[in-house]
């Protein structure tokens, strides 16, 4: 049996160029969306140390690291400013909790739509490092 595959049609450089811009505005468009999305659900602070933030100096973090297996869902997304997020880096949200016990106690007060595994796990470092 021979399997027909449909031609294919080169599309013209314009057209290419066309779509290509497309797509980057609607990434930036997406992603600005997430940003409103997670400052709204994180109350327009920093989860990590509560400062007010406005959306121009805020991003985006992810609790759990994507170099760590971590992922894009709204529930892995908070908003922090740059310091904080340039201190957490890729650690562990238990292993920055039990360094940064303040930033725990901010998180678990701030980020209301992160996952609950993930908020369990941050009280739990956070009363290890006070009693310690």
């Amino acid at each position: 049996m021979s399997r027909h595959r449909a031609p294919r049609i080169p599309l013209p450089r314009a057209a290419r160029r066309v779509s290509r811009r497309i797509r980057h505005l609607f990434r930036r468009e997406h992603k600005r969306a997430v940003k409103r999305a997670t400052m709204r659900d994180c109350c327009r602070r920093c989860v990590y140390c509560g400062a007010p933030l406005a959306l121009d100096f805020a991003t985006i973090d992810h609790v759990f690291p994507l170099a760590h297996g971590g992922d894009q869902s709204p529930g892995n997304l908070v908003v922090a400013c740059a310091p904080c997020n340039r201190l957490k880096g890729d650690m562990l949200p238990q292993e920055f909790f039990m360094r940064y016990p303040h930033a725990g106690q901010n998180f678990l007060a701030y980020a209301r739509v992160v996952h609950r595994a993930l908020k369990r796990g941050a009280k739990r470092a956070v009363s290890l490092a006070l009693a310690a």
